[in-house]
């Protein structure tokens, strides 16, 4: 098949909602990316029956079926992978990559020499964990994060 064919079918397959976003065709003319930001979630409406999905690199993004026809897509840490979506038969549906992208206008990085630590800015300060962040500052944001919810469990 074609290129341009099988990236028309593909892009037929999806209809994208959510913040105004359409799929863009990749460069190899072979696939649709579609793109999230991390610790955001985008409904993805499609217009065959869903069994299985299947995401790449589970560590970037993340998916369920909330029914058939509609998939939820988070992204959880900034890069690329696929995800392939197969009907009941095992047939695949579709093959898309998936760009989770860094969210990065609420967002402020301080360096204190080599240390880098994040905090999302919208609009109070708050610390939040990105990758190149300093390991002991990720840290004790993941053990007070664990703290606040104990106690919020009581």
């Amino acid at each position: 098949m074609p290129g341009q064919l099988r990236s028309a079918l593909i892009a037929a397959v999806f209809l994208i909602s959510g913040f105004g976003l359409s799929p863009a065709i990749a460069q190899d003319q072979d696939a649709i990316t579609v793109t999230v930001n991390t610790n955001m979630a985008r409904v993805l409406r499609i217009n065959a029956p869903a069994a299985t999905v299947i995401i790449g690199n589970p560590a970037i993004a993340d998916v369920t079926i909330q029914d058939p026809q509609t998939l939820i897509l988070t992204g959880k840490s900034f890069g690329r992978t696929n995800m392939i979506i197969l009907d009941s038969n095992g047939d695949p549906i579709a093959d898309t990559i998936v760009e989770v992208a860094q969210l990065s206008t609420d967002t402020v990085t301080v360096f204190l020499g080599a240390q880098r630590t994040s905090m999302a800015c919208a609009p109070n300060c708050q610390p939040v964990i990105m990758l190149g962040d300093d390991t002991s500052y990720t840290s004790d944001v993941i053990s007070s994060s664990s703290i606040i919810d104990g106690a919020a469990s009581r």
